[in-house]
Formats: C-alpha cells, sequence, structure tokens
C-alpha cells in the first residue's frame, strides 16, 4: 500500500466548471471507477484516492486544468455527484465536501451506516480525526477548506481533503486511507501535497513522540509550575530568534523549489509549477509518444473490430489509450500529470480546448465495455486494457519520442472538428 506518497504545489485557481464539463466528469469519473471495482475491486479506489499522483493524473484526463488545485473540489464534486447516485450498487459513498459542506460529513455517514450497516459514529469519529490531525497537529500555514469522507459498505475508507494559504494563494492537499492506517496519530498519511512553506510542526511525525508526551506531561502539570517555567524562558531568550524543532523526515517533504516538475527516483513527491499552459518539459515525451504511436500508426481497425465500435478513429484511440492508463497503469506512471490532459484537453484551453465529440466518444466506449463486462463478456474491457499494454510495447521496444509541438499544433488544427470548448466560450 502507498504511504506518504509525494508533494505538489497547487496554484489556486478561480472560477467555476461550466456544466458541460461537469456532467462530462460525472459521466466519465464514475465509469472510471467503476472499471477499477470490476477489475480490482473496491478497495483500490480507496488506494488510488489515497495518491496525490494517480488523484492529480485523473484530474487532468477528465478535463481540468492539469496543475489547478481546483482538480480537488472538482474531482470529488463530480465523483460524489455520479457514485452517490449508484452507491447501492458500486457500494462505494462520497460524503462531505468544501466548506459548509465539509461539515454536514458526521450526518452524511450517519446516513450511510443506516443503508449498509457500518459503524457510522466510529467514521464520524475517524473523519474529526483526519481533519483535527491536518488542521491542528500539523501546522504547516494551511487552513482545511474541504473535507471529503469516502467510504465502502465494508467500512474501508479513504480522505482527501485540502487547506489554502491565502497569502501565497496555493493550497495543500492530504490523502488517508484506512487499509495502510498504523495510528492516527503516529505518521498516518498516505501522501501529502503542497508548497514548501519553511519549517513545519508536526507532531504525528513519529520522531516527535517525545515531543508529544512532553505536552501531555505539561497539560497534566501544576498550572503554576508551569507557567513559571514559560516565563523564566521568556525572559531567557528575550533577544534570541526562536528556532522551532521539526522532525527531519517530514520537513523533508516540502524543502525543493517550484519553478518545475521534480521527481527523483522512487519518490512519489512532485511539484507542480505556477505556469498555467502545458510545457514540453512537463510532459514525459517517451510515454506520450507511445500514446500517440497506439492511436495513430498502430491500425485503428485491430481496436475497431475489439471495441465493436464502427469508425472508431485515432484522436478517439488517443483518449482511451490514457483513460485506460488511469484505470491499469502502476503507480510509476503517474509521475507527469500534465501527459493525461492529451486526453480531454483543459477546461482553459491548456495545453488545447476540451474535444467535446472525443469526450462523449470516450465515454460511450466505456460505459460499453463496462456494461458487457458485467454480463460476463469482456471482450471490450480485455481490448481497453490491451491498448495500454500496446502502449507500453511500444514505448519500451521503439522509443518514439512524441513531437510536442507538432502535437499541440494537431489538437488545435482540429478543434473545432472535434467540438472544442473551453470556459471561456
Amino acid at each position: 500500500m502507498i504511504k506518504q506518497t509525494g508533494h505538489a504545489d497547487l496554484p489556486l485557481h478561480t472560477g467555476t466548471v461550466p456544466r458541460w464539463l461537469a456532467d462530462r466528469m460525472m459521466a466519465l469519473g464514475t465509469e472510471i471507477v467503476e472499471a477499477l471495482i470490476l477489475e480490482y475491486g473496491k478497495r483500490e479506489v480507496l488506494v488510488r484516492l489515497s495518491d496525490p499522483l494517480w488523484f492529480q493524473s485523473l484530474g487532468a484526463v477528465l478535463g481540468m486544468d492539469w496543475h489547478s488545485s481546483g482538480i480537488t473540489t472538482s474531482v470529488m464534486y463530480a465523483l460524489k455527484r455520479g457514485l452517490n447516485e449508484r452507491a447501492k450498487e458500486l457500494g462505494i459513498y462520497v460524503c462531505g465536501g468544501r466548506g459548509k459542506y465539509s461539515r454536514k460529513t458526521p450526518d452524511e455517514l450517519l446516513l450511510v451506516g443506516d443503508k449498509t450497516g457500518v459503524n457510522a459514529e466510529l467514521l464520524a469519529k475517524e473523519s474529526r480525526l483526519c481533519a483535527k490531525v491536518d488542521n491542528t497537529a500539523v501546522q504547516d500555514g494551511f487552513q482545511l477548506y474541504q473535507h471529503n469522507f469516502i467510504v465502502t459498505d465494508e467500512g474501508d475508507w479513504a480522505v482527501v481533503q485540502q487547506g489554502m494559504n491565502t497569502d501565497k494563494k496555493t493550497a495543500r492537499r492530504y490523502h488517508w486511507c484506512s487499509a495502510n492506517l498504523r495510528s492516527f496519530v503516529e505518521e498516518p498519511h498516505t501522501g501529502i501535497t503542497g508548497e514548501n512553506k519553511g519549517l513545519i510542526l508536526n507532531l504525528t511525525d513519529a520522531d516527535a513522540k517525545p515531543a508529544r508526551d512532553g505536552i501531555l506531561s505539561l497539560v497534566d502539570d501544576d498550572y503554576d509550575r508551569t507557567f513559571g517555567e514559560i516565563k523564566k524562558i521568556f525572559a531567557r531568550n528575550a533577544d534570541e530568534e526562536p528556532k522551532p524543532a521539526v522532525s527531519n523526515g517530514q520537513l523533508s517533504l516540502f524543502d525543493e523549489p517550484a519553478e518545475q516538475i521534480l521527481t527523483n527516483g522512487r519518490s512519489r513527491d512532485i511539484i507542480l509549477p505556477a505556469h498555467h499552459e502545458v510545457r514540453k518539459e512537463d510532459v514525459d515525451l517517451k510515454r506520450l509518444g507511445g500514446v500517440l504511436a497506439t492511436a495513430y500508426e498502430s491500425q485503428p481497425k485491430d481496436f475497431e473490430s475489439l471495441l465493436l465500435t464502427p469508425g472508431l478513429g485515432p484522436r478517439t484511440l488517443q483518449s482511451l489509450t490514457l483513460v485506460s492508463e488511469v484505470i491499469h497503469g502502476t503507480p510509476s506512471r503517474f509521475r507527469d500529470p500534465a501527459r493525461f490532459s492529451f486526453a480531454h484537453g483543459g477546461k482553459d484551453g491548456h495545453p488545447f480546448p476540451v474535444p467535446t465529440r472525443i469526450y462523449d466518444e470516450s465515454i460511450r466506449v466505456l460505459g460499453r465495455a463496462i456494461e458487457k463486462a458485467k454480463l460476463g463478456y469482456n471482450e471490450r474491457s480485455d481490448c481497453l486494457k490491451r491498448l495500454h499494454k500496446t502502449a507500453l510495447q511500444i514505448e519500451r521496444n521503439c522509443s518514439p519520442e512524441a513531437d510536442f509541438d507538432a502535437a499541440l499544433a494537431n489538437e488545435r488544427l482540429h478543434s473545432d472538428e472535434w467540438g472544442g470548448r473551453t470556459c471561456f466560450s
């Protein structure tokens, strides 16, 4: 299971998601989750949601701005709309949300408890503890404004919550997952995403146990004695600059510059840049080359016959290949979330307008594959998996590298033909 998988700088974006995109995000996001459940089970959905890199890649493939903090709100809202309507069938419920909706989480969990028999009071306590740890025990300069609690009918859960630093106009996203928790107060996170704000007080770190014990002893100690010791400390250090103690393990998550995306070794760390457009350096060109070669250089008829989709063109195959990677890809495949925006573009027009006709075709093909799989006919779902495997084989054996500028030019050339739209249009 994934634990403390990384961090990212998430620039705050203003504006709302247009309805034409929000409805498509709900449809495709729900189908992706359903495909995950059919192939890997409900717990795998929670594990994926607890991975910051996978979550950002999911938002990009759904047509959101690839690096923005708005992915958190919009993706969770889309999943809540789509999954809760089918919660009895799929066995997954999404509670909470942004602002006032986050405070409704306990009440929503009680309703889930009535429907499924899970211990709602315990889940509500765990929800509050997650929020309390990230808002109080980890003092990193961000105040929580969003809290989503995703729970299965078997009692497993994940949390996606986000804090904001209004002065710096950045956000930090926190991920939790019950399947991997050793303790709520000792290194419990599966991942933290956010920007370096300097030294961080993290009382959940394993090395902070003496500090936690010390705080408890102070609370239990005599008030006059404790206050007297505090006055002595202030008198002795009146002219000195305080040096907060932090654990090296926690500080290492937030000590990198934010000029570009950085991924090192097997680390899950990622720092998302401030620039809005998708640049060549934001994308693994070899992996993008594998996707484009699968779509444009392989024979679409090979996949057309299996997907039973007459007229299936290479542009739809490009989107489906990236969608299949979100479903079947291993953790190492999500280090460059910007690449997944080449599935359905971005609502602000970066890297290109959302090709709504291609988006609708992706929803239709994936939806039919899922329906056939539920009836025991797996040809279509196996074909989607084969798309991902084909891209991997081309990437490994042929080492193609995408012509980034040519790929963008092709998307923009055909944008009107493919129903390109942005939130400004």
